[in-house]
């Protein structure tokens, strides 16, 4: 069997690592110990960052929600509440994009919502009080 050195793949890949770490303070760019260190840290903190961003953006649609049903008379909650209880499925991020931009659109959902409806009419008495 022929010999197998493994100099040429050790040297990629201690400079793919380096290149991973350009832009990064001190030794962490230069040094190839401190740069694997370095790119370990930084893999993890963006595996957990990426989670926290959703809550954060789920936390923003929620404020924006609540100021744009706010303008119009509604708290966020009892606004969500009527949502669910008429059935109607728009998602928070959907909401908030209608409250930010397109407030008309929003004050006609929120109409939706807070429509005095009473529950359908029974069909077949002529005498019905609901009409």
């Amino acid at each position: 069997m022929t010999r197998v050195k493994k100099g040429v793949h050790a040297l990629k890949r201690r400079r793919s690592v380096l290149k991973q770490t350009k832009g990064m303070r001190h030794g962490r760019s230069r040094k190839e110990r401190q740069a694997k260190d370095a790119l370990l840290h930084a893999g993890n903190y963006s595996f957990a960052h990426r989670k926290d961003k959703k809550s954060h953006n789920r936390k923003l649609w929620n404020i924006k929600i609540n100021a744009g049903s706010r303008e119009l008379g509604m708290p966020y909650s009892k606004l969500i509440n009527a949502l669910k209880k008429k059935n109607i499925m728009l998602d928070r991020k959907i909401m908030s994009d209608f409250a930010e931009h397109h407030p008309q659109t929003f004050a006609r959902i929120l109409e939706a919502v807070s429509a005095k409806d009473a529950a359908p009419a029974k069909s077949g008495g002529q005498g019905s009080a609901l009409g």
